[in-house]
C-alpha cells in the first residue's frame, strides 16, 4: 500500500530476513521452500524425534519481522497455493485448479472493443493452464464450467467452438519445452496500430504489407503491435506527471539537500 515500490521494498527486506534467519537455521527441515511475494509454499520434514517445538520456532521466526504477520497453516497433506489445490498422496504430488468462491469471472464480453486476439488469447491461455494443472477428468469438469461462464457473459457456443477447437489442436501439438531459438529482434519490422473495432484489423494490415512493402524491405518478418485507445477512466482521471519543461531538476535536488531555515 502507498508508494508503487512498496511491494519491492517488502520483498527485498523480507528476503534478507529469510536468507539470514530462516533458511540457514531450518535448512534440515525444509525440503522445499518457495515464496511468491506474500505466499509461501514449503515441504516440512519433522526432526527425528518429531519435536513440535521446531515447527513453533519456525513460525515465530517467520513473524519476527515487521508489523504484519503471516497466516500460517499447520503441516498437512493438502493445501491451496495461489490458483492450485495441491495434494500429497502415496509419495505422489497431484494438482487441481483452485478457484475462489467469490470469483466473478468477468471475462471480456462480446460487445467489448478489445482486439479479437485478446479473447482468443484468453481461450488458449485458460485451456493450457487447465490442462497442465489437472488430470483429464478434472480438466473436462473445469472446461465445462469455463464454457458456461463465457456463455453467461453473452458469448455463444457457435462463436466459442472454433476458438476452443483451435486451442485443443495447439495443446495436442505442444512440446511443452522452452524454445532455444533466439530471434534477431533487430531484423523485425514493428508496426504500431491503435485498435478500433471498425478500423483496420491485424489480418488486413498484414495483407496490405505483404502485397506492397514486404518485397522491398530487408526485414525477416513484420510484427503488428496493437494498442487499445484510452478508456473513460484514463480520460477522466489523469495520473500523468505535470509538464517538466520549465522545471530544473538540479534546483529541486539542491532545495531538498539544503532546506531553507526561514
Amino acid at each position: 500500500m502507498g508508494t508503487p515500490v512498496a511491494c519491492s521494498y517488502a520483498m527485498l527486506s523480507f528476503s534478507h530476513h529469510e536468507n539470514n534467519n530462516i533458511l540457514t537455521e531450518f535448512q534440515p527441515n525444509l525440503l522445499f521452500y518457495k515464496r511468491y511475494i506474500d505466499d509461501i509454499l514449503g515441504i516440512w520434514i519433522p526432526s527425528e524425534n518429531n519435536n513440535i517445538s521446531d515447527w513453533d520456532r519456525f513460525k515465530k521466526k517467520l513473524n519476527d519481522w515487521g508489523s504484519l504477520k503471516w497466516v500460517i497453516e499447520d503441516p498437512s497433506y493438502q493445501t491451496q497455493f495461489l490458483d492450485l489445490h495441491i495434494k500429497l498422496q502415496n509419495a505422489t504430488i497431484t494438482t487441481e485448479t483452485y478457484q475462489k468462491s467469490m470469483n466473478l469471472y468477468l471475462y471480456i464480453p462480446p460487445l467489448s472493443a478489445h482486439p479479437q486476439s485478446c479473447f482468443k488469447g484468453l481461450i488458449h491461455g485458460e485451456l493450457r493452464r487447465y490442462w497442465i494443472q489437472n488430470n483429464p477428468f478434472n480438466f473436462q469438469t473445469i472446461l465445462l464450467k469455463f464454457i458456461q461462464r463465457l456463455t453467461d457473459r453473452g458469448h455463444t457456443i457457435e462463436q466459442l467452438t472454433p476458438l476452443l477447437m483451435q486451442a485443443a489442436v495447439n495443446l495436442d501439438n505442444a512440446t511443452w519445452q522452452p524454445s532455444n531459438t533466439s530471434s534477431n529482434t533487430q531484423n523485425i519490422l514493428y508496426i504500431h496500430w491503435r485498435h478500433h473495432p471498425g478500423g483496420l484489423q491485424r489480418a488486413e494490415i498484414r495483407k496490405i504489407y505483404e502485397s506492397t512493402l514486404q518485397p522491398y524491405l530487408p526485414y525477416e518478418r513484420m510484427q503488428i503491435a496493437m494498442s487499445r485507445p484510452k478508456n473513460l477512466r484514463e480520460i477522466l482521471t489523469k495520473t500523468a506527471l505535470p509538464d517538466t519543461e520549465n522545471i530544473n531538476t538540479l534546483e529541486i535536488m539542491q532545495d531538498i539537500s539544503n532546506p531553507s531555515t526561514e
